[in-house]
């Protein structure tokens, strides 16, 4: 063994394990959470047109950059964006009866948009997989 308990070679070399129990339901929580984050934003940001719209795109950037954060991987991020991508969309379409939830303006695209952009950002900012401190050879 290496000394930074490994086995032999890079960390990216290592065999991808499945996550825990605990952290699945972390994950789905994060889901959940980002869709319940995406239906408020639709609400919201027609409402209070210019605030509404920097408000609902706010709180996603919160959740997504939060939720990598907190779960110290570029996955706690795509999680509540995947949540969030799923409810927007699922909002986008119309109904049979003609009803629909967004309109055709300016704010529901930059909500779309921004809301994409911001998901992908903040999964760029996740911290992947990094080695350990003594993989470094700092000042050697």
């Amino acid at each position: 063994m290496s000394t930074n308990g490994q086995r032999g070679g890079s960390i990216l070399a290592q065999p991808l394990t499945r996550p825990s129990g605990g952290r699945i339901a972390a994950y789905l929580g994060l889901f959940v959470l980002g869709a319940v984050v995406g239906v408020a934003g639709a609400l919201v940001q027609p409402g209070w047109f210019p605030l509404g719209l920097l408000l609902a795109l706010a709180g996603a950037a919160g959740l997504f950059l939060g939720g990598a954060r907190a779960a110290e991987s570029r996955a706690g991020a795509v999680a509540p964006a995947a949540g969030w991508m799923v409810a927007v969309v699922l909002l986008t379409a119309s109904r049979p009866e003609g009803d629909f939830l967004f309109g055709a303006g300016v704010g529901s695209y930059l909500f779309l948009l921004g809301g994409m952009a911001l998901a992908v950002m903040c999964a760029t900012l996740g911290q992947g997989r990094q080695p350990g401190p003594s993989g470094a050879r700092l000042g050697k």
